[in-house]
């Protein structure tokens, strides 16, 4: 494996914030088991026949998915390869297909627009700032390269976990959320135009870019979810 100098981001000054909302991007990452050929399972079989990458905290017991501030300077894509690389040392493909809980509103499907979890740090619920929610957009990212050392190491431990230990050690619901969306995506992958993965630079796609914005995310009632308005 290879070592890597990259120093992490710090600061929120590229910060991007949509509705008095701080924007995350984040990702589920998986492997196949050693043997296990992912495009010739049955649906049945995907969630024992995958591992996911989950990260530690300091002080804290249960873990989580790589996520962070999404910024001015990168496309959604960019920001959840660049968070996966900086808190857990990883690389790899990031799907398109996203996981999100409205795959039928064509608006979202239209612009490959990320479902949107909302949440917020316990920290941030004491002192109920307007601008401490996030809205976390989320990817599955097939893992290729394992660093031997990365910028965020000494505060977060990576740790390979079969689907059930997941769904026990997250931290927030609405990432036991996020997990089952990836494995909904990865049974249905083999379909026909199901799925597109995201693996350069080239896909420059940024929903904020852009002067003009249709269907922008708006807050649903739901404390962990906003849907396309």
């Amino acid at each position: 494996m290879e070592t890597v100098a990259l120093e992490s981001r710090t600061g929120r000054e590229r910060q991007l914030y949509e509705d008095g909302c701080r924007l995350v991007a984040g990702c589920v990452p998986y492997k196949a088991k050693p043997g296990v050929v992912l495009s010739q399972l049955k649906k049945k079989k995907v969630e024992d026949s995958i591992v996911v990458l989950m990260i530690s905290s300091p002080n804290r017991k249960d873990l989580v998915f790589p996520k962070g501030g999404w910024e001015k300077d990168e496309t959604v894509y960019e920001a959840a390869k660049r968070e996966a690389l900086e808190e857990a040392g990883i690389r790899g493909t990031i799907h398109a297909r996203f996981l999100t809980h409205v795959l039928s509103s064509l608006a979202l499907m239209r612009e490959k627009k990320l479902g949107i979890w909302e949440s917020r740090s316990k920290s941030s619920e004491i002192s109920r700032s307007p601008l401490s929610k996030c809205r976390c957009h989320f990817f599955a990212m097939k893992v290729e390269e394992e660093l031997d050392s990365w910028s965020e190491q000494p505060y977060h431990k990576r740790r390979w976990v079969s689907v059930e230990e997941a769904m026990e050690l997250c931290r927030y619901p609405w990432m036991r959320e996020a997990l089952q969306k990836c494995l909904e995506f990865l049974e249905g992958q083999n379909s026909p135009g199901q799925e597109q993965s995201l693996s350069g630079p080239k896909c420059s796609e940024n929903i904020l870019s852009s002067s003009t914005k249709s269907s922008s995310p708006s807050c649903s009632t739901s404390p962990l979810l906003c849907t396309s308005s």
